[in-house]
């Protein structure tokens, strides 16, 4: 049995760790301020701007853990861009940051509510991994559909800067009532 920390207590969080849960995850919450990370999986379901204070605090305890990015770095004064360099991404920065963990990216491209039900439409939720370490690409996939979801591994982690894009677009469709927020982009696989 595997048990993956959860750093954030937010909807994404909820429902990340509910999946897990259902595939026989042993799942543990963290607050943003501190506490002993037991699992050999971490999920970062924190906004982007809290990433740094999160390392900060977490940091030296994620060292030889696959480390799972969900962010998006929208800018969200304005909706008009991602906050990373064009040629990074959220997933590069946390990777530089942490050179002695397995870093994916993951879960940025679905919403909670997609997450908690299963469905994307008509459509089961997938959910798309970016990362250099196959074996811990194959380690999240796995928990992932034991949980019920799909997964897919969509390349390295230089694949995150596009994910990232997706996640955004999404974002704004949906802050613009073009899209809901029960809903998004499907995956058919």
């Amino acid at each position: 049995m595997t048990t993956v920390s959860i750093i954030g207590n937010g909807n994404m969080a909820k429902a990340i760790g509910g999946v897990l849960a259902a595939g026989g995850s042993t799942v543990e919450y963290l607050g943003r301020a501190g506490g002993a990370v037991n699992g050999s999986i971490v999920v970062l379901a924190v906004p982007y701007p809290e990433v740094d204070a999160v390392l900060a605090t977490y940091g030296a305890q994620l060292a030889g853990k696959t480390v799972v990015d969900i962010t998006n770095p929208v800018d969200f004064a304005t909706f008009d861009g991602l906050t990373v360099p064009a040629d990074s991404s959220a997933a590069a920065t946390i990777a530089a940051a942490l050179p002695e963990a397995r870093v994916l990216k993951a879960f940025n491209t679905t919403f909670a509510a997609t997450l908690a039900s299963g469905v994307n439409g008509s459509h089961p939720t997938t959910v798309l991994i970016a990362g250099d370490d196959e074996d811990a690409k194959a380690e999240l996939a796995a928990l992932i559909r034991a949980g019920g979801l799909n997964a897919v591994d969509a390349g390295p982690l230089s694949r995150a800067r596009e994910l990232e894009a997706l996640g955004f677009l999404q974002i704004t469709l949906a802050a613009a009532e073009r899209v809901s927020w029960t809903g998004g982009f499907a995956v058919v696989a």
